[in-house]
């Protein structure tokens, strides 16, 4: 019987982990952690996203520069099949208004009890507290266990799916990244996707409107060519997060680079009504009632609540235009300043990672035959709201059938 290790108890690395035995194939998975699929389950806490019901060039196109790549992943395993998957284990799946797609449980928990389960009834043994620490003489990888003795895995396949380095309490701390450059393979630097942003706010600012969100804005990057992002996005303390900044995360890191360099500061633009045009805006802005104070005025006429005010003043100071036309202008474009993104351990995902010039279209590393990777160990990134998941998912599929394909050449 034809032999398998995996490195990595996530999505990726379970799932090819399932392929794998699913094909007769005796897989090892070693996960550093006491249990795995720890990032799996705290994302899953409040309601687990696992993909979109949205068409798959739709689908495809959330992924970026890395589309290409993905996009026959998606069609080897795509949306219906990991809501199919997800049946088969016992736990249906619904599409959410948002067009986002959830267990009937809504949680991770019950889902993954039954991923664990069928992994069993396959015969992946699952090593916890087992921790991967590079390679010996021979290329096969070193594995410490729980009792610190160190000895190398002889299998015929190795599958890594060790993550970025987002939530490393969990697991992925991009400790891998190094080994790997030592032994010729590109990789590059990794940085927090799907995070807050950084805004130097007034303290009267911050202290008041911490928490608050500014509801169905629409954002965009000054100098950026990519479309607008609708959502709430959460003001903070500290900047400004959610979902329509996540999206817009690798403008906003292009823009603060070209600014490291020299270029324009970068400026995020919010759109506080992106459903009214600008004459709209000034023709209604234009019935103030003489004793309206400006607060009172941008209430009846427009319907802002004190966020947006609150913003329009921070980018504009206390004393806001009175003339109709450009507070419509200011409303549609309001500037804020980001300095930074927040800390990659604050992110939920990271870019960067093995450039895809370094695998095949199976995910085997070019340098290392028999050695695939899958998940966010590659470099890609996209948005949340199932995109994700979706991709770990489909890499630990293609990763698996590759690692099938060169089982087979070798015997």
């Amino acid at each position: 019987m034809s032999t398998a290790t995996v490195i990595g108890g996530g999505p990726a690395g379970l799932f090819a982990a399932q392929t794998l035995a699913s094909a007769g194939v005796s897989v090892t998975v070693h996960e550093r952690k006491p249990s795995p699929g720890r990032k799996f389950l705290l994302a899953g806490h409040g309601g687990l996203n696992i993909t979109h019901s949205e068409a798959l060039a739709a689908f495809v196109a959330r992924y970026g520069a890395s589309a290409q790549r993905i996009a026959p992943m998606l069609e080897r395993f795509g949306p219906e099949d990991l809501r199919a998957w997800c049946a088969d284990l016992g736990e249906p799946t619904f599409v959410g208004s948002s067009g986002r797609v959830f267990p009937e449980a809504f949680r991770a928990t019950p889902l993954f009890r039954a991923w664990l389960a069928h992994l069993e009834e396959l015969g992946v043994r699952i090593e916890r507290r087992s921790t991967w620490s590079g390679w010996d003489p021979d290329g096969r990888p070193l594995i410490t266990d729980s009792a610190g003795e160190t000895r190398a895995a002889a299998s015929d396949v190795t599958l890594f799916a060790l993550g970025g380095a987002s939530w490393p309490h969990l697991g992925a701390d991009g400790a891998w990244v190094e080994p790997f450059r030592e032994r010729g393979v590109e990789v590059t630097a990794l940085r927090a996707a799907n995070v807050g942003m950084r805004v130097d706010w007034s303290e009267v600012f911050a202290e008041r409107f911490a928490g608050t969100p500014l509801k169905n804005v629409s954002l965009t990057v000054r100098g950026s060519d990519a479309p607008p992002q609708r959502g709430d996005a959460m003001l903070t303390r500290a900047g400004i997060e959610g979902g329509p900044v996540y999206a817009i995360g690798a403008d906003i890191r292009a823009a603060l680079e070209a600014a490291a360099m020299g270029g324009a500061d970068c400026n995020l633009l919010v759109d506080l009504r992106p459903d009214i045009d600008v004459a709209q805006l000034a023709q209604r802005l234009g019935r103030r009632r003489p004793k309206d104070s400006t607060s009172t005025w941008l209430r009846r006429a427009l319907g802002l609540d004190a966020a947006a005010i609150g913003l329009l003043r921070e980018a504009r100071g206390v004393a806001l235009a009175a003339d109709p036309a450009q507070m419509a202008e200011l409303i549609k474009a309001v500037p804020v300043a980001i300095t930074d993104t927040m800390p990659i351990d604050r992110a939920i995902s990271t870019a960067g990672g093995i450039a895809w010039s370094e695998v095949d279209e199976h995910l085997m590393l070019r340098r290392m035959p028999g050695t695939f990777v899958a998940g966010e160990m590659l470099d890609w990134e996209a948005p949340t709201g199932g995109y994700l998941l979706q991709a770990s998912f489909s890499m630990g599929a293609t990763a698996a059938d590759g690692a099938l394909a060169w089982l087979g050449r070798q015997a």
